[in-house]
């Protein structure tokens, strides 16, 4: 894995210079991000004190260690991954079932989140600071901050890829992250996929749901997400089967077709869906012809463990959701 430079911003009162020791120490100010719904970056000249992730206990909490040798645990600020060391409240996520399915859907959910963290944080180096509207610490001591990976917020990619809640409590970046969260719950990313009721039943086909609530013809009938052998070599054996279940052609050209990390594929001018008849898009190059067209990416796009496709129309509207 490559190396990734991690960055916590801390924002305080007062300016100075941070040292090699934890929460005593006052940080130099960060420039003041705008709040919309793209990730907060770093100021170049925002200073932290570089520490070691020593361990990722969960999607939104590590262990750090800091060069004299000092040892902290770090809860990511404004955000709140499903549990996997303890039960899962349904009713905290928005419109996810307070079944058991429900909660079973939540820790799967969380032990995904927890994979994210470890491969983006685990051994990398951090700096570690504040936010001004919030507290130091929380209720069982631990430090409070962001974290920044290559300049952007780690905190905030949770959000974007629906692997956190929102966190019910005050900082800076609050009304951008409500934002964000809004947008993964719209398109059903990460957890948010178990509010989706094929989600937690098993059901293996999708139903395209319009935004005007009428159904229309499209359905997901298939996604073959693990290529055989190394995905990455094998890109089209990974594929996904759209049906047209109308009695009428469909016309699907400039439609798109996109996972969870907003990777998209557009469909041609001229793709055309017969009644009855599927189409095949396959991840890898190719020749297009009428029952299978090409992405052309350049390594696989579906995720293993579980991932979102989503449909939509040339208007940008939702056509059709699947969660696996």
């Amino acid at each position: 894995m490559r190396a990734l430079t991690v960055v916590v911003v801390f924002l305080v009162v007062t300016t100075g210079c941070l040292s090699g020791t934890p929460a005593s120490e006052s940080g130099a100010d960060a420039t003041t991000t705008t709040v919309g719904t793209d990730a907060p970056t770093l100021d170049p000249g925002t200073e932290g004190v570089q520490v070691t992730v020593t361990d990722v206990v969960d999607g939104d909490t590590v262990k750090v260690a800091y060069p004299n040798g000092t040892r902290e645990t770090v809860r990511l600020l404004g955000v709140d991954t499903p549990e996997v060391h303890g039960s899962n409240s349904p009713d905290e996520f928005e419109g996810v079932p307070e079944t058991e399915a429900g909660e079973s859907c939540l820790r799967t959910a969380g032990e995904r989140a927890s994979a994210y963290a470890k491969e983006r944080l685990a051994g990398e180096t951090v700096t570690l600071v504040f936010d001004e509207e919030s507290d130091r610490r929380g209720y069982y001591g631990r430090l409070l901050a962001y974290v920044y990976v290559d300049g952007r917020s780690f905190n905030h990619a949770l959000l974007r890829e629906g692997h956190a809640r929102l966190y019910e409590s005050t900082f800076t970046e609050r009304e951008r992250y409500e934002r964000t969260e809004a947008r993964a719950r719209e398109d059903r990313r990460g957890l948010w996929a178990c509010a989706d009721p094929e989600a937690v039943s098993g059901t293996t086909e999708a139903t395209a749901t319009r935004t005007d609530g009428g159904e229309g013809p499209l359905t997901i009938a298939k996604v073959h997400y693990d290529a055989e052998g190394n995905d990455n070599e094998n890109l089209n054996d990974e594929y996904v089967v759209f049906r047209n279940s109308a009695d009428e052609p469909l016309d699907v050209s400039g439609w798109t077709v996109s996972d969870a990390a907003d990777h998209a594929y557009t469909f041609p001018d001229g793709t055309v869906v017969d009644p009855g008849a599927e189409l095949t898009l396959r991840t890898g190059s190719g020749s297009d012809t009428e029952t299978t067209v090409y992405w052309g990416a350049g390594g696989a796009v579906w995720n293993n463990d579980g991932d979102v496709v989503t449909v939509r129309d040339a208007d940008g509207s939702v056509v059709v959701r699947k969660s696996y």
